[in-house]
């Protein structure tokens, strides 16, 4: 009986979700005949662009307010969102949006709201279809429009794709809270100067999707309209990484994956067994030798390559070594001193209380007064091995930030030690969130991957035969590690990657002049 009623239910769904999908792929009878995206030309008109349906590769935005609702409300509120889907799948395109809406954001304070800036543009840049970008290139201004609440899609589009105007309906708030209810369309569309648009070079062309654009009033200005059924989005080339307007270098949040409806359902069954293996995993690496936790962890799931230190460059008790690395995550030492199967002292800027105190080496930490950090680490150097990270805080995507030249100026040789890190459901980094939970994030992946690679010494006093001062010794050490894992250098600091996902200030340079 309950089998019976089990398939009813789901040949329903099924139903339903065969009717919103042929609709999106264009069945509308002459709104086919609408010119192909392809076909738009370079002009001296201002394009409108329908975020979802022209130029995101798909038109689905329960991913963001899925990523909304666990970065911003938590995993409760996530699967608040996720039970709901079914019933979402059912209503109309507005209801279903008003009360994704309500769940992401109800009770969530207006100041402290950081997903719009510092975690959705990444996944969103990785949706945007190549054409679709080069199609709202073509316009002499762009003009974007979204379904999603402005809060949601602002700063990607303004500052990683450089949008003049963004259209999107927002928030209503209550002593600094939003109560999870939207404006109407129509106040949106009251805020735009319409006489300053329409007057905008040779027109107003529009493109988007079929399903979703035609809704909108300000399609109904538009000289022409250029369409994109939601088949033709899939045959659609990301974005390639070369081609963003802006370099995509820092993005918080934990989510590591696109949460689609099946990779969240996922994720929730995972949870029970990846906290129970990542405190497995964390009481290996706590109590045993690194020659058992090695293959204990691997045996784990904890997959780790590289190249073995040089022979020229192994440690040896009366001669302390100095390793000096990117970094990854707050694992990064103890993976440098398994490596070399002896306990080395770590040196740490931010490090919570709570991972010093379950930290299986040592740890120093650093004041950023130069004259005592330096006589720190020269004592720790007299008897001990030592990991610097010289970036000052982790960077998740194939970048390297500037190096502080503190460490060459200790007058030892050092070692240079490429780190990469992988995960496939949780970010083992955050910069708005508790530090102290990092590591338990990273070990509770399915399969954390871990790549450490020993490169040759440096002289920090001469670069090839030619003498050098701390900065160029930095430099140098950088691009060594930089061009050891494929990665592009650049002169950002720890101090501009905080001020970017708090969204206090724009953009900087990434590569060095």
């Amino acid at each position: 009986m309950i089998s019976k009623v089990l398939y009813k239910y789901f040949l329903f769904f099924y139903k339903v979700l065969l009717r919103r999908v042929r609709l999106a792929h264009g069945c509308h009878g002459k709104l086919q005949k609408s010119p192909p995206l392809e076909k738009l030309s370079n002009s001296n008109q201002a394009i409108v662009c329908d975020v979802e349906g022209g130029l995101l590769r798909s038109s689905s935005t329960f991913p963001y307010f899925m990523l909304v609702a666990l970065e911003g409300g938590g995993f409760f509120r996530g699967l608040l969102l996720l039970v709901l889907y079914p019933l979402l799948c059912c209503v109309g395109c507005e209801l279903g949006l008003r009360v994704m809406v309500m769940v992401c954001f109800f009770g969530i304070k207006r100041e402290g709201f950081r997903v719009g800036k510092a975690i959705l543009p990444k996944f969103l840049m990785e949706d945007v279809g190549l054409v679709g970008f080069e199609a709202l290139n073509k316009g002499s201004k762009r003009v974007c429009v979204s379904r999603m609440p402005r809060v949601m899609v602002e700063g990607f589009l303004k500052d990683y794709l450089e949008v003049e105007v963004v259209i999107g309906r927002e928030l209503k708030e209550f002593h600094g809270y939003y109560t999870g209810l939207m404006e109407e369309e129509g106040e949106a569309m009251e805020r735009l100067d319409l006489k300053e648009l329409m007057g905008m070079g040779d027109g107003v062309v529009g493109m988007g999707g079929y399903a979703s654009s035609l809704h909108h009033p300000l399609f109904s200005l538009c000289k022409e309209v250029y369409l994109v059924s939601e088949i033709e989005k899939r045959k659609w080339q990301p974005l390639p990484r070369a081609m963003y307007p802006k370099p995509l270098v820092f993005h918080d949040g934990r989510i590591a994956f696109k949460p689609t409806p099946s990779s969240t359902l996922s994720m929730f069954l995972w949870l029970p067994l990846g906290v129970a293996l990542a405190i497995a995993r964390a009481v290996v690496f706590l109590f045993l030798p690194f020659k058992l936790a090695i293959p204990i962890l691997a045996l784990l799931g904890m997959n780790n390559t590289g190249r073995c230190i040089p022979r020229s460059s192994s440690p040896s008790p009366s001669s302390p070594q100095l390793f000096v690395c990117n970094h990854r995550t707050l694992l990064d030492p103890l993976y440098i001193s398994a490596a070399v199967k002896r306990n080395l002292t770590a040196t740490t800027y931010s490090l919570s209380r709570m991972s010093e105190l379950l930290s299986p080496i040592k740890t120093i930490r650093l004041t950023r007064n130069k004259k005592l950090d330096r006589e720190k680490m020269e004592k720790v150097l007299q008897d001990e091995g030592l990991v610097v990270c010289p970036e000052g805080t982790t960077c998740r995507e194939p970048y390297l930030l500037r190096f502080s030249p503190l460490f060459a100026e200790l007058g030892r040789e050092i070692v240079p030690v490429a780190l990469d890190s992988r995960v496939g459901m949780f970010y083992g980094t955050t910069a708005g969130g508790l530090k102290c939970l990092d590591p338990l994030y990273f070990l509770m992946n399915p399969i954390p991957t871990y790549r450490v690679e020993f490169l040759d010494k440096v002289d920090t006093t001469s670069i090839e035969g030619r003498g050098c001062n701390s900065v160029e010794v930095a430099n140098y050490v950088q691009e060594k590690i930089a061009k050891a894992l494929g990665f592009e250098c650049t002169s950002l600091t720890r101090r501009d990657k905080y001020l970017m996902l708090a969204g206090n200030e724009g953009f900087v340079e990434a590569k060095r002049r």
